[in-house]
């Protein structure tokens, strides 16, 4: 059976199949819209399919409303300035290189309320958001990977993933016709439900698999341990009864509480968490997988089904 399909608008299929196939929308004389087939296109209906000539002569030529300067936007390009400039800072200013990442992901939360109090949600909006997302935490992997040399195959793998799990699951989305690539149901993957349809659930692993991140890269550089400005108890340090049962145990568990750092703290506490992400980012590249191995099937069966039918006419 044909998998059902979601988009925005409901439009009905027309009667006659062979008005079925793929069009899109081109400007005619007077400026009404007309239908003109694209060629190699699936099957959609009008309103999934736009011409690329027509759309770009739109973006280029509409003076009444400009998407690129709608204020989420606007905040959006204040993210990638900032982004950036966290980058340029990195190698040799962890303050001022941790400040400015963490304003660039701050903003990501009041872009997201600006567009929806202003009515000013975009497609361009959210590919924005999400393409700055994705190069920043990639490019902090990528100075991860020279400050701890011997992980690096790691962090390659995380950055693959990452890339990879959303690129294909923005490219089910736009076959299977969703207006967003956060409209998951919850008979597709209970996981991608909870995790997308609650912002908070959404920005609380976002922002902690960041902050996991951000604290491997502060670890490089920050050398004072915490009991420097939170000294630790001293009949945590005396116990005799801990030093003769268990000397070794108890010496480096008294050795790491007086040498573990800030950064070190926060990264333990938000470790789950970021790995958490990473378990998503896999079921999110697996799910998609099967929506478009599913899409190709029922293509092919399809096709099939018309060839017969067609030999049968003959």
């Amino acid at each position: 059976m044909a998998p059902t399909t979601r988009s925005k608008q409901s439009t009905p299929a027309p009667e006659n199949p062979s008005e079925s196939t793929s069009t899109a929308l081109s400007p005619g004389l007077g400026g009404d819209i007309k239908q003109r087939p694209r060629e190699g296109s699936r099957s959609r209906t009008r309103e999934e399919v736009w011409d690329p000539k027509y759309a770009v002569d739109l973006a280029t030529t509409t003076i009444d409303e400009n998407v690129f300067l709608f204020i989420p936007n606007l905040i959006g390009y204040v993210r990638v300035l900032t982004a950036a400039a966290s980058l340029v800072f990195m190698p040799y200013h962890p303050k001022l290189c941790t400040a400015l990442y963490f304003i660039s992901c701050m903003l990501d939360v009041f872009d997201g309320m600006a567009a929806r109090a202003l009515g000013q949600t975009s497609k361009f909006g959210a590919v924005l958001d999400m393409v700055t997302d994705r190069c920043a935490t990639a490019c902090l992997l990528t100075f991860l990977t020279s400050v701890y040399p011997d992980w690096t195959l790691l962090f390659m793998f995380l950055i693959t993933l990452d890339f990879s799990s959303h690129y294909i699951h923005m490219y089910s989305s736009l076959v299977t016709g969703s207006s967003s690539h956060k409209t998951v149901t919850s008979d597709v993957s209970r996981i991608l439900w909870y995790y997308y349809n609650d912002s908070r659930t959404l920005f609380f692993f976002c922002f902690a698999n960041e902050v996991f991140f951000v604290c491997l890269y502060l670890n490089a550089f920050w050398v004072s341990p915490i009991t420097s400005s939170l000294p630790i108890p001293n009949i945590l340090l005396s116990s005799e009864f801990a030093l003769k049962q268990h000397p070794v145990l108890f010496g480096n568990i008294v050795y790491y509480l007086t040498n573990i750092t800030w950064p070190q703290v926060v990264a333990l506490l938000t470790f789950p968490i970021c790995f958490g992400k990473q378990v998503i980012n896999v079921v999110q590249f697996w799910k998609a997988s099967k929506i478009l191995v599913g899409v190709d099937l029922a293509e092919r069966q399809a096709a099939r089904t018309q060839a017969a039918l067609k030999s049968r006419a003959q």
